[in-house]
């Protein structure tokens, strides 16, 4: 008897257009699901885990990167445990960061085998801010490709403008995904009976959208089989420009003689490459294991050491193309070792690099006065190159936790979960927009503490 799989829905959407509000709404509506929330965070502080209602479900956060690249292995180990535990989930959600690109989180529950054994990739569903999308899709090119990919659009806070504007949006929209089914909603209210059992991802619309969306995005643009006898060899490589460091692994591996079981070998790789990895100075010995190293190349023919325990094959994963930094193997006499077979991957996409986030946590109780004095004027320094800000504070002579959103221009704060009466009162706020100033950003909310 075929074992039924686990449904999941990918939930994305642009920065600020209500992901967690609806992910809370899923949440608390009496459905009978036993869920789990696996939420990825753009930032260095991580708050969404906070703002999700937190009842029978399990709530997952990964705040060290773009679920659609850097984490990728974070999220197949997370998986593997959920399905794997004693009391697996009915339905898993997962909440992309604002600024990822989808494609490659669908391609995990395709590409992956224990993951495709277990589950099956129900739809994805994009949450699109009716007010500020035409902006988003002029600016990231992140917000299209989450509406191209969509099975599900859900357009969100239509309550903001007029019924024309509505319906010149959805004819962009469908300029974009003629074949999305799209709902209208105020505050993510929508009956959720149309978003789940859905039928499946469609994966031969995703192949026209992006011909290349199997080809697996992976965190490494290189990679070696090598056959080396037992003996001391060095790896050597240079700077390269203002680029001093480069990630790689090197590990064993079965006989292989063709660029297919390369490929093979670089699916499990891809896992351990996202995990922390162990840095390298020069002179340093490098392990040969399932574990990341980043080299520090800090000067030209930077030597790490490598001593090799017995003949075998050998394969060598690399961050970066190894003519960008002069990176070569040698025998201990120095000559260099070629490789039997070598293949350029396709590497992670990569964000804008002007799009950057900006935490800070602070312990002790706001001025409300000076706090909502501090949130007017990074709206009027910022304006629409804010495009999200969220928060928890403590704000004097309120006995509840303060919920704050932000998109733009606009914003609002809620009253949420009262304060314990031992509980540390503990203010964190993420900014998350293009050409932020941490200084500025840092010392205000920092400014905002009542003085004791």
């Amino acid at each position: 008897m075929k074992k039924k799989k686990i449904p999941v829905t990918v939930i994305t959407g642009f920065l600020g257009s209500g992901k967690t509000t609806l992910i809370n709404r899923i949440l608390s509506e009496d459905h009978g699901i036993r869920f789990a929330v696996i939420e990825n965070e753009f930032g260095e502080v991580g708050i969404d885990q906070d703002l999700v209602i937190r009842e029978k479900e399990e709530v997952i956060e990964m705040n060290n990167g773009c679920i659609c690249c850097t984490v990728r292995g974070d999220l197949v180990r997370i998986i593997t445990k959920l399905i794997q535990s004693e009391r697996p989930p009915e339905h898993i959600l997962i909440e992309t960061t604002g600024l990822a690109d989808p494609s490659p989180v669908a391609q995990t529950f395709l590409t992956d085998p224990l993951i495709a054994e277990h589950t099956s990739l129900d739809g994805i569903i994009t949450i699109v801010d009716s007010l500020h999308v035409y902006n988003q899709l002029e600016n990231t090119p992140e917000a299209k490709d989450q509406i191209a990919f969509a099975d599900i659009i859900l357009l969100n806070k239509v309550d903001l403008v007029n019924k024309e504007e509505l319906g010149v949006l959805e004819e962009r929209i469908r300029e974009i995904n003629r074949f999305a089914v799209i709902h209208r909603a105020v505050k993510g209210n929508v009956d959720l009976r149309k978003l789940f059992n859905i039928g499946g991802f469609n994966i031969e619309r995703a192949l026209i959208v992006n011909p290349k969306f199997m080809e697996i995005e992976y965190p490494f643009e290189y990679g070696a089989l090598y056959q080396l006898r037992r003996g001391n060899y060095a790896i050597v490589a240079s700077p390269n420009g203002e680029e001093r460091s480069m990630k790689m692994i090197l590990t064993h591996a079965l006989e292989a003689t063709s660029e297919k079981l390369l490929e093979t070998i670089a699916n499990p790789a891809a896992i351990i490459f996202s995990g922390p990895p162990v840095l390298r100075n020069s002179g340093d010995a490098l392990s040969l294991g399932n574990e990341a190293q980043k080299l520090s190349i800090t000067e030209p023919n930077t030597t790490f050491l490598l001593s090799v325990p017995e003949d075998g094959n050998f394969v060598l994963f690399t961050e970066h193309l190894p003519h960008e930094f002069s990176l070569v193997l040698k025998h201990a006499d120095g000559d260099l070792v070629e490789p039997i077979i070598s293949k350029e991957f396709r590497a992670a996409h990569s964000h804008d690099e002007s799009v950057s986030s900006v935490g800070v946590e602070i312990e002790g109780e706001l001025d409300p006065q000076a706090f909502m004095y501090f949130i007017n004027g990074i709206i009027c320094t910022f304006g629409n190159d804010l495009y999200r800000y969220k928060g928890i504070v403590a704000i004097k002579g309120e006995p509840e936790k303060i919920v704050l959103q932000g998109v733009h221009m606009l914003f609002e704060m809620q009253p949420s979960k009262p304060w314990q009466k031992d509980e540390l009162h503990k203010n964190a706020i993420i900014f998350i927009g293009k050409n932020l100033d941490r200084n500025i950003l840092t010392q205000g909310f920092i400014s905002c503490l009542v003085r004791k």
